[in-house]
């Protein structure tokens, strides 16, 4: 259990690190929501690496869609800097 902890720890510090820097420089060119979303497909990003990488498990269609979503949902939330 403590392994598991000490494990998921290391990895959210991964984390933290390059998103709290991310959020001070970013605010002022943008938003609140706009860091908010941007977090999460960081954290979306870095967890899917991991579940494929570490146990190995199948990819499938499905989660592909998935993405295409949260992907155009970044592309949405984003629509008026284009």
């Amino acid at each position: 259990m403590w392994v598991a902890i000490l494990v998921s720890w290391r990895i959210a510090f991964g984390e933290y690190i390059f998103q709290v820097p991310a959020n001070r420089l970013g605010y002022g060119q943008f938003t609140a929501y706009q860091l908010k979303i941007i977090q999460e497909c960081i954290t979306l990003t870095v967890f899917v690496l991991l579940a494929y990488l570490h146990p190995r498990e199948s990819f499938r269609w499905n989660y592909v869609g998935s993405f295409a979503c949260i992907l155009g949902a970044g592309v949405f939330a984003f629509w008026d800097r284009f």
